[in-house]
């Protein structure tokens, strides 16, 4: 779901602990804002991957197995590996990693500054607490002129490790288990996330009731503020 609106918009975790971003091309001209809302309940948004690109990047492929990168984000919230596999692409143009939680209910703003042949944005998190569901819009085009986008995100599963809800497979403050999980293989393929149902060791802390969600996850925002 997409809608045009118009530009009235002007904690630490895992291994993220600072903005990072890509080299400053001498071709960067244009600078972006990035609102991200988190419109889940009971799910708190791993550290933000965000990247401009020019079309050729994908993230995943719905129905076909994760890459390395994108399951070790959405198993442990890391952002790095993902971040090297992106600036390793000669289509993309910068790179942002937003650090932190973001909590239900909260939004997140940033800007990104990016060339003029930059066309498209992707943007991925881990959903915490889960086992392996990550939010994502993969290759949204960037607005033109005076006039924003807002694009709502869904939670996806990647596939790389089982849903057992088990705390000890599950990082950050709720759960404080591990993330990745190496020799244990999920379902195999990138599919729309079932959402959690409280079938784990600790229903406490994963009660369906409160951590459970429906998509869409996020409302994203952006708008071009800046060219120079």
């Amino acid at each position: 779901m997409v809608k045009k609106i118009t530009n009235m918009m002007a904690a630490t975790l895992l291994m993220s602990a600072s903005v990072v971003t890509s080299p400053v091309y001498a071709s960067d001209k244009i600078t972006y804002q990035v609102s991200i809302t988190n419109l889940t309940r009971g799910q708190s948004f791993t550290p933000i991957l965000l990247a401009t690109h020019k079309n050729g990047p994908n993230l995943f492929t719905l129905g076909s197995p994760a890459s390395d990168e994108l399951a070790t984000l959405a198993e442990s919230g890391d952002t790095a590996p993902l971040t090297a596999a992106l600036k390793a692409n000669k289509k993309t143009r910068a790179i942002k990693t937003i650090p932190g939680l973001l909590d239900p209910g909260k939004t997140t703003t940033v800007t990104i500054k990016t060339s003029q042949s930059a066309k498209f944005l992707t943007m991925a998190a881990m959903l915490i607490p889960t086992n392996d569901a990550f939010v994502a819009l993969k290759s949204i085009r960037l607005p033109k002129g005076k006039f924003g986008v807002a694009h709502y995100a869904k939670a996806y599963d990647a596939g790389s490790e089982p849903n057992d809800e088990l705390c000890i497979n599950i990082p950050g403050p709720v759960c404080g288990g591990t993330g990745a999980s190496p020799g244990v293989s999920g379902e195999g393929f990138v599919h729309v996330h079932a959402g959690i149902h409280g079938q784990g060791d600790d229903v406490s802390s994963l009660n369906a009731a409160e951590r459970d969600w429906n998509n869409p996850v996020a409302l994203v925002k952006i708008f071009r503020v800046k060219r120079d």
